[in-house]
């Protein structure tokens, strides 16, 4: 990898993307075993039920035991200021629970109210949440471009299916795709994965 760096201050920058079970989170685990640098796994997501807790569990039992895990589901630049040393491979797994996070925690301080499932917010409200949480991945996305480590990040296509039937999947929606191009505009490579096979788009 070291012959692809552009500026000697920092690392690649790499992202995959994909839609769900299409084997994006493999595909990054392989690259990362195969790069020879020392792992740490950025784990975005919250272990709130049992689904996502076996999930985890899933991911946790590819990794090697010596992979170090470092769980922040709201403010992952932050790890990589502080850990992303020369030598080092950070894997950020998600972007899109990422964006996710920030936007439910958002909506949720400015007054959104909770039934159950159900989260009823002023749609004005949840725009102006979305552009507060598009800010801050570009400030990812400066501190993953600029890390001494080199930085993959895994993130979800969910834009292909239908058009969701309320407006914060909406707004969602519409965020996942702006921020998977701020992304994929600062890489230095780009994969796709469908059905477990990887293409390179950049």
């Amino acid at each position: 990898m070291s012959d692809e760096i552009k500026d000697e201050q920092r690392g690649l920058l790499m992202l995959i993307t994909g839609g769900v079970r299409s084997g994006k989170s493999s595909f990054a685990e392989k690259i990362a075993a195969e790069s020879g640098r020392e792992l740490i796994y950025l784990a975005t997501a919250r272990v709130e039920d049992e689904e996502m807790r076996e999930r985890v569990a899933r991911h946790r039992s590819r990794r090697p035991a010596e992979v170090r895990t470092i769980e922040e589901p709201l403010e992952p630049h932050r790890i990589l200021e502080k850990e992303g040393e020369a030598g080092r491979l950070i894997l950020v797994d998600c972007l899109t629970i990422l964006i996710s996070n920030r936007l439910l925690a958002d909506i949720d301080r400015h007054g959104a109210v909770r039934e159950g499932e159900d989260i009823f917010v002023d749609e004005k409200l949840l725009q102006e949440a979305a552009e507060r949480t598009f800010d801050y991945i570009k400030v990812f996305s400066v501190a993953a471009r600029n890390c001494p480590a080199d930085v993959l990040v895994v993130t979800n296509e969910v834009g292909m299916g239908v058009v969701p039937a309320y407006p914060l999947g909406r707004v969602f929606r519409d965020l996942s795709g702006r921020v998977n191009q701020v992304l994929a505009a600062a890489a230095d490579r780009v994969w796709m994965v469908v059905c477990g096979i990887p293409q390179q788009l950049k």
